[in-house]
């Protein structure tokens, strides 16, 4: 019996091809296994389809494994993670030092990070995770780096404003552009291929306190400004911090909006942390997901056209927004 294999079963199997990532020849394969026809003709070709994906959900598990014992794998806290990358002594200990009060090492030569280290920064009435890694370039922890760099909310790429900015930014984005993660806002071309990650991305231009850092800090603006948010900062002297926990705040795209029952103070300790331009009906679904099924409408304090108007689930709420909901 012929197979009679669908068109959307060669694009998958396409795809499965051009896949680097194990984990992206896995989905192809399952694709291609839910979308083949399931009869007498298939059944060789179902087996041994579920054979390539058993073996590379091994390869993956691995691969896993590996990066648990190298402590390449951080778990996500806080309202946003924002991982910094960049060449080697950028600074970046130092700025997640100054920024979080982690203790990580700090040297004047290359390579003193060996592995992703957290830290959580305050920001008014959030925490935000920061994560130091090892400079890129450093091959042998590529790939474990990348599956770290894959999953962040934002890439904060670091250079050293003492040196020379441009080179380090395009050295950043190339090795990036190795692991298949590239700046939102990338051209089209570029974004195409199978296995691309699409990460917000921010500069911090650090040593700020250097001979030529203000002219240094300009050409990144010039050359980076329209793509990226800027920051110059010296994590040595303090100089620019708040600056830049805002500027990574706005980068992450978050709001913060804060609940009250009905006839009581609204609860301003603990925000529900939303994407921007999230709605009323969002809001609830964040705090139960059968809450916004069932919500009837809500009150809203800040993004209304008065305080305490209500609104339907539909409302887009702003930072800073207080809202009463009712079922």
């Amino acid at each position: 019996m012929p197979a009679n294999l669908p068109p959307q079963y060669y694009e998958a199997d396409k795809r499965f091809r051009n896949a680097k990532e194990v984990d992206d020849k896995i989905a192809a394969l399952q694709e291609m296994l839910g979308i083949m026809p399931h009869h007498k003709g298939t059944d060789k070709l179902q087996a041994s389809l579920r054979a390539r994906i058993a073996k590379l959900s091994q390869e993956s598990e691995r691969k896993l494994a590996t990066a648990r014992r190298a402590g390449f794998l951080v778990r996500r806290e806080g309202a946003g993670q924002v991982v910094f990358a960049g060449p080697a002594n950028t600074g970046k200990s130092q700025l997640l030092a100054a920024l979080t009060g982690a203790s990580p090492e700090i040297a004047m030569y290359p390579y003193t990070t060996q592995t992703p280290l957290p830290g959580m920064m305050a920001y008014k009435d959030i925490q935000i995770q920061l994560v130091d890694t090892p400079p890129l370039g450093h091959r042998s922890v590529r790939v474990l780096l990348s599956s770290v760099l894959r999953i962040a909310d934002v890439i904060a790429l670091v250079v050293d404003l003492g040196l020379e900015p441009v080179s380090q930014v395009e050295y950043t984005l190339g090795e990036l552009g190795e692991s298949h993660i590239l700046p939102r806002g990338a051209s089209p071309a570029e974004t195409a291929a199978e296995g691309t990650y699409i990460r917000k991305m921010m500069i911090i231009g650090n040593k700020n306190d250097l001979p030529g850092a203000y002219g240094h800090l300009k050409l990144l603006t010039e050359n980076y400004g329209a793509r990226f948010r800027v920051s110059g900062v010296s994590a040595l002297e303090g100089e620019g911090l708040p600056d830049l926990a805002e500027a990574l705040y706005d980068t992450l795209e978050i709001i913060r909006v804060y609940t009250k029952a009905p006839g009581q103070k609204a609860d301003m300790s603990e925000p529900v942390i939303l994407r921007r331009d999230a709605t009323v009906g969002e809001a609830a679904e964040a705090i139960h997901k059968d809450f916004k099924r069932e919500l009837k409408y809500a009150v809203v304090w800040g993004s209304g056209r008065f305080q305490g108007q209500t609104v339907s689930k539909g409302h887009v709420l702003r930072d800073g927004d207080v809202v009463e909901f009712h079922v």
